[in-house]
């Protein structure tokens, strides 16, 4: 029992160690949405400061077919994921606040949404349950951009994405995955490139 016991108490320490020491770009998938503290008066400054545009209108066109059903907060409202990223070209960019690649990409897929108006609809997915910090990461990066959080990363275990960030999904308007991109770019013209690639969308 004591041998048991010593071994239970081995595999804990190491499971602590391993969220502590989660490679850059990776970490244990999150259990819940958001955290008990990020109440809508929390975070009320926080959105304020960060300056978020809403997400999209629902639209009435066939959705992604994988994200039906899938309710969540995008810049602090309530969204059905599938009508709101439906029948409109869109880059899905999952991303953590902890995430120094992610950091790196996000003012880079600010100025591509600039570039792109109305042709494209850029939407960043923060993929852990501290939406504050994930809040201050936008605000500290004046990037402006719909912030869809997802703690849980139901968005990426629907589209089958893998675990790590940053993670770019390219959505055609038909509802359709185009591609999974599980990398990071460095500059608008590389993720236009991938983005006339596979959507066709020039700007």
């Amino acid at each position: 029992m004591v041998l048991v016991a010593a071994l239970i108490a081995v595999m804990l320490s190491q499971q602590h160690d391993q969220r502590r020491r989660a490679p850059q770009g990776q970490d244990p998938v999150a259990a819940r949405e958001r955290r008990d503290a990020d109440t809508p008066e929390a975070l009320a400054e926080l959105f304020r400061q960060a300056q978020l545009p809403p997400c999209p209108n629902a639209d009435s066109a066939p959705g992604t077919r994988e994200l039906a059903g899938i309710t969540l907060e995008c810049s602090g409202a309530p969204v059905a994921v599938g009508p709101v990223l439906a029948g409109r070209q869109v880059v899905l960019n999952l991303w953590a606040y902890w995430c120094g690649p992610c950091a790196d990409e996000l003012p880079a897929m600010a100025e591509l949404q600039r570039r792109a108006g109305d042709k494209l609809t850029v939407v960043t997915v923060h993929q852990d349950e501290n939406e504050a910090a994930g809040l201050a990461k936008l605000a500290e990066l004046h990037v402006r951009l719909p912030m869809i959080q997802d703690g849980a990363r139901r968005i990426a275990a629907a589209l089958k994405s893998p675990n790590v960030m940053p993670t770019t999904i390219l959505i055609r308007a038909d509802g359709s995955v185009a591609r999974v991109l599980p990398r990071s770019f460095t500059s608008a013209d590389e993720i236009g490139a991938e983005v006339e690639q596979a959507l066709g969308v020039r700007f």
